[in-house]
């Protein structure tokens, strides 16, 4: 009897968690899982203080304050209709053209990502060119606009990971990225790709 009363128990409790862990399964974003239509979670950011700007086939794009940063710009992404799905949001930075500026923006989001998630899973923070190390901050930057660096941290959750890079843009600009990539609905998004395949 009491076996039965324990195994019924348990089962109830499959059924109670089950609800719960599948709601939670989506890394989220300014409290917002990382799920639904792109028009649902576009609005969903307008409700937490972003300002829809334009939205191009599976990309919407948002400009707002950021983890104490004023003015980032937010590119969200979804799989294409009609299954379509958000599972990645990145935010870019105000843009520097200084490296030390780059260097303490990443510093600063990182020392705030460390104190929520952990230490990063992997960062990888090097010049390429084993037999040059750039000196003067002009070179360092000189450096990552020639794509001649990488500097990367990433946090690996139960629901995705989140990056934090600093990067440049074809030589123009540079600036640092913050990227949340929920692995459920990227999922969807490779095995559509499978499907073409």
């Amino acid at each position: 009897m009491k076996k039965t009363i324990l195994s019924l128990l348990l089962t109830l409790a499959a059924f109670i968690v089950a609800p719960a862990q599948e709601t939670s399964a989506h890394l989220k974003f300014k409290g917002v899982p990382i799920d639904g239509t792109l028009a649902e979670f576009v609005s969903n950011m307008k409700k937490v203080g972003f300002t829809h700007i334009v939205t191009l086939d599976e990309n919407a794009l948002l400009t707002g304050d950021f983890a104490g940063f004023k003015e980032c710009t937010i590119v969200v992404y979804s799989t294409p209709q009609p299954q379509e799905k958000v599972h990645t949001v990145a935010v870019i930075f105000p843009g520097h053209d200084d490296w030390p500026s780059l260097q303490r923006d990443y510093e600063t989001l990182k020392s705030m990502l460390s104190e929520k998630y952990g230490g990063p899973a992997e960062c990888v923070e090097t010049f390429h060119r084993d037999s040059y190390t750039p000196r003067s901050n002009s070179d360092k930057l000189y450096e990552l606009k020639m794509n001649e660096c990488t500097w990367v941290s990433t946090y690996t959750l139960p629901e995705g990971d989140i990056y934090l890079s600093i990067a440049s843009n074809d030589l123009l600009s540079t600036f640092v990225i913050l990227g949340y990539i929920d692995w459920k609905n990227t999922e969807a998004v490779k095995d559509k790709a499978m499907d073409d395949i």
